[in-house]
């Protein structure tokens, strides 16, 4: 059976009236421009000096009545909608007669002049109507339930169409990625981009996704972080660069993981980790007052201020604090086992005491960090790439910045001693041996690149789209993804 014998009535109509339109001469799909003159938003905000001035406006058609001789549109262009008022007497009856089997969803272009109607409506009075893209499809009127939300990150072009909310979302976004950059531009940050692929998945603890490369016949990851790269241009002399870009990471999906995410990380030469603290939560507080005009957010019904400063507290001091023990009385691996075991904590094979003062941060203080929380000098076993503290070697000068229980942001003072890093990558080397996925690999170019010479440099990278949560209010992460990662629907044989 064809495809046009399966098609619904409604659909089957709308392409009848595409075939009627290019038999006449008409197709839309032939027109390749239309200039646009003004948009909807523009042309209310400005009424007084607009008032009886001939435009040019362009959109979808959201909405249709035609009474007798005359007919409104609702027009719905990039700014939001405007009315149109068309009579008969004005664009002809032959166009009057074609612009009635009009559809909503239609593409139009309308000339005309800006009045406002007897209720008060800021309108386009139009002296000619084309049409410049026929929609075959129906627009839904609204979206609800659990299945057309799976519907709408599916169908995202449709979602913004129909949900305003939804694009303004997007726009807040956007908004906040640009004073992103400005805070760093205007700080002489320079943004560079690189590689997506490579040999080795670095920079991070994560289980990358792997391709490969048919000419060269070798296996290459996509990138889990641009960290190693990034401190290899500081050590070439770029002294501040900062990278925004999308990361892959082969790993579970939920609400605030998807698995390619976009992330900034920036490197400043002669910094430590107490700049990039610093800078971190002025830059979000910036991007928050660009989006939102305000520091002070509400998520979920969750109040939250992101004015600086922020909290700071080290990890031993939290799990002290919310758990009443005190690591740094715990002087041996099998005292930490002892302890973990004791409060449920697992223990798997190769853990030290680092790696449990980790899960304890994890599994009991992660979930009181609602306010913005800077948390500080994380062990040394989990931290493969930041700088010892000077006054306790089991400890980095690194932190975790936390909002709404979640990690934000992860900076250290970079290490920049290639003895040290290189016995460090022995040691992750050891414990993917004994089988941990995530473990970071050994990267011979890198120990190299700081046998070079790299300054003393402080690092941060930021998650952006679980910031972006917390600025558009979204309970997913993939509301603020214009295309999350789905699952491929199974279309069979007898479905529609």
């Amino acid at each position: 059976m064809s495809e046009e014998l399966n098609l619904s009535e409604v659909l089957r109509v709308r392409r009848e009236k595409l075939k009627k339109l290019q038999e006449m001469g008409r197709d839309p799909f032939k027109i390749e421009r239309y200039d646009q003159t003004h948009f909807s938003q523009d042309i209310k905000e400005n009424f007084d000096a607009m008032e009886g001035k001939e435009v040019s406006i362009a959109g979808r058609i959201m909405a249709k009545r035609t009474m007798g001789k005359a007919a409104f549109l609702d027009i719905q262009d990039k700014q939001g909608r405007i009315q149109s008022y068309v009579r008969q007497d004005a664009i002809g009856e032959e166009e009057y007669d074609i612009l009635v089997t009009y559809d909503i969803g239609d593409i139009v272009g309308i000339k005309g002049t800006v009045f406002k109607t007897k209720q008060g409506e800021t309108s386009v009075k139009a002296i000619s109507v084309l049409l410049l893209s026929k929609s075959l499809q129906v627009l839904p009127e609204k979206w609800h339930g659990l299945k057309d939300q799976e519907l709408r990150y599916r169908q995202r072009y449709v979602d913004l169409i129909v949900n305003p909310e939804v694009k303004k979302a997007f726009l807040v976004r956007t908004k906040a990625i640009k004073a992103l950059r400005k805070y760093l531009d205007d700080r002489d940050f320079l943004e560079v981009e690189t590689p997506i692929l490579s040999t080795l998945a670095g920079g991070a603890s994560a289980k990358p996704f792997i391709t490969h490369h048919n000419t060269l016949d070798i296996d290459m990851y996509l990138r889990i972080a641009t960290e190693l790269h990034l401190k290899r241009l500081v050590v070439g002399g770029f002294d501040r660069v900062y990278e925004i870009g999308r990361l892959f990471r082969n790993e579970g999906m939920s609400p605030k993981h998807n698995p390619e995410f976009t992330t900034i990380e920036w490197y400043e030469a002669y910094a430590d980790y107490e700049v990039m603290m610093q800078e971190c939560e002025e830059v979000v507080a910036e991007m928050a007052m660009a989006a939102l005009g305000t520091t002070k957010i509400t998520y979920q019904d969750k109040e939250i201020d992101l004015t600086p400063p922020w909290r700071r507290i080290s990890m031993t001091d939290i799990v002290k604090e919310v758990k009443g023990i005190d690591f740094n009385q715990v002087k041996t691996d099998e005292e930490a086992t002892a302890i973990a075991k004791q409060h449920g904590i697992d223990v798997d094979k190769g853990m030290k005491k680092g790696h449990i003062i980790n899960a304890f941060f994890e599994e009991f203080c992660e979930k009181t960090l609602i306010q913005p929380t800077f948390i500080t000098h994380h062990p040394v076993e989990v931290s493969p790439l930041a700088k010892r503290n000077q006054d306790n070697p089991e400890i980095t000068n690194r932190f975790e910045a936390f909002v709404n229980t979640w990690e934000i942001a992860n900076a250290f003072s970079e290490l920049n001693d290639p003895i040290d890093q290189k016995g460090r990558f022995e040691e992750q080397m050891k414990q993917k041996e004994a089988g941990d996925d995530e473990a970071h690999p050994m990267d011979d170019d890198f120990i190299n690149a700081l046998e070079v010479g790299l300054p003393p440099t402080g690092g941060i990278g930021i998650g952006i789209d679980r910031l972006m949560m917390l600025l558009t209010d979204s309970p997913s992460i993939r509301d603020v993804l214009l295309f999350p990662t789905m699952k491929p629907m199974k279309i069979h044989d007898n479905e529609a």
